[in-house]
């Protein structure tokens, strides 16, 4: 079973619903679930949230907070899923931001560095990853970080 089945499995075996915030895997997360029949039962929509505008203006991330910390930092993925959260209503949010490459975002901060927030109402849990890969950069850190999204999904829906 693919990680994505297992997904849509454990949400419908816990009569809940996801959202998804995602800013370097560009909506794959949204696809990969969404390739999955019967996933209409559980998938309340995707929010590809590339742009810092679309992060403040729709998902609620504070300017303030993309100026101290940046676009890919552990405390904007926390806002991204609070505010996916409070935008769907839905009950589980996870929220992807990273530098997928080739090169940096002029920060300093390392291609392969991703940050994912699994938030619940009640909960919320912040990995950070940081993927290497010698070819294929771009696409190995997106399909990497959209795995481990859906690794950290599954184990979030068991906790």
């Amino acid at each position: 079973m693919t990680l994505e089945q297992q997904a849509v499995a454990r949400l419908k075996e816990q009569h809940k619903t996801l959202v998804t915030a995602e800013s370097c895997t560009g909506g794959w997360i949204a696809k990969r679930i969404t390739d999955i029949a019967g996933a209409s039962e559980v998938f309340e929509c995707g929010i590809v949230c590339y742009s810092n505008r679309i992060k403040t203006e729709i998902l609620g991330v504070r300017e303030e907070t993309l100026r101290q910390y940046g676009a890919v930092s552990e405390q904007t993925a926390r806002e991204m899923a609070t505010g996916a959260l409070a935008v769907s209503g839905a009950d589980v949010a996870v929220a992807v931001t990273g530098i997928a490459g080739p090169d940096s975002d002029g920060t300093g901060k390392p291609v392969g560095l991703v940050y994912i927030a699994i938030a619940n109402s009640e909960r919320m849990e912040i990995h950070e990853y940081r993927n290497h890969f010698e070819t294929n950069i771009r696409d190995n850190n997106r399909r990497a970080s959209a795995d481990n999204a859906l690794t950290e999904l599954g184990r979030f829906l068991d906790a």
